[in-house]
């Protein structure tokens, strides 16, 4: 289950598949401009980041295929749901993630969404895809863990 960091933070969405799709080596933090509608969405919960990842375009990372809902109440001025949303990081970051990306052909993947001092982040995974054989495996590890709890606790 989800554990909050601080006080001030809630999870607005989780991506639970990109876990199990992809072995992620390393996380940061990015913040994410939205737009009025969008963070009222946010708000209630209504964040897909099921099929998302992000990009590097024009010296900045965007944040691709991000479903977050259209908002009741927000009638002409509402957004469009799957838009390219930028992500705020420092220059020195992007340039190390670029590095990263291109030297061992790795992804960003957004691995959760939250609010953290009323501001939406982003985190983000640097992730490499698993082969079946991988997913296989870290299936059958989880089992025999979860086998091996509950024999203890039944001593």
């Amino acid at each position: 289950m989800a554990v909050k960091k601080s006080f001030s933070e809630k999870i607005i969405c989780k991506n639970r598949k990109a876990w199990h799709d992809y072995s992620i080596d390393e996380k940061c933090e990015a913040g994410i401009v939205l737009k009025g509608s969008e963070i009222k969405s946010c708000r209630l919960g209504k964040v897909n980041l099921k099929d998302s990842y992000a990009k590097i375009k024009d010296g900045g990372l965007y944040l691709i295929n991000t479903h977050i809902s259209p908002y009741d109440h927000a009638n002409q001025f509402n957004h469009d749901p799957l838009r390219e949303r930028k992500l705020l990081l420092h220059k020195g970051e992007i340039k190390r993630l670029i590095g990263k990306i291109n030297e061992r052909g790795m992804t960003l993947i957004p691995l959760s969404m939250y609010l953290k001092n009323g501001k939406a982040k982003v985190e983000l995974g640097l992730a490499r895809g698993k082969r079946l054989y991988d997913k296989r495996e870290s299936i059958k590890k989880k089992t025999e863990a979860r086998d091996l709890e509950r024999s203890l606790r039944l001593k």
